[in-house]
């Protein structure tokens, strides 16, 4: 019995991961700059067009072998976990007060306009890349272990 991917045209498929992959990657440069989690919608988009593109999944590789040394690397010590979590609180915290839109304060010496702008959708995706990056803590701690209390022993290299 046939899948239903099946009666969808080659062509239209290819053309599917292609556009998604594009924009993944559009976006997550544009995230950068603008609040959200601009390196995870790249890698979305790159391992979009890995379906299909080899260049792509080369990459796609590579950038899989650098995040788990750099992941091995950040929860090998307590204070990197502490600093890793209080960061990701930080960006949370940042999302809602962007959200609760309070008033300017008497500090401010910019205008009103430059006082929290961008509205609801600022604050919703400092809160989405608050909880994405304490929820990748969380699974780097679960995936490599605990953590060693002394910083004079070596970890183990990817």
């Amino acid at each position: 019995m046939g899948r239903r991917v099946d009666a969808i045209p080659l062509w239209l498929r290819r053309t599917g991961v292609e556009v998604l992959g594009w924009t993944l990657i559009l976006v997550g440069v544009a995230m950068l700059v603008l609040p959200g989690p601009g390196l995870l919608a790249i890698v979305g988009g790159l391992v979009v067009l890995s379906v299909h593109n080899a260049w792509a999944k080369h990459l796609v590789a590579r950038v899989k072998i650098r995040t788990i040394r750099l992941a091995m690397k950040e929860v090998q010590t307590w204070p990197r976990i502490v600093a890793g979590a209080v960061g990701g609180l930080m960006v949370v915290v940042a999302g809602i007060v962007w959200l609760a839109q309070p008033s300017r304060p008497g500090w401010w010496m910019f205008g009103e306009q430059w006082w929290l702008p961008g509205g609801w959708g600022v604050g919703v995706a400092l809160i989405a890349s608050g909880l994405i990056a304490l929820l990748l803590l969380l699974y780097c701690l679960y995936r490599f272990g605990r953590p060693r209390t002394s910083s004079r022993r070596r970890g183990l290299e990817l």
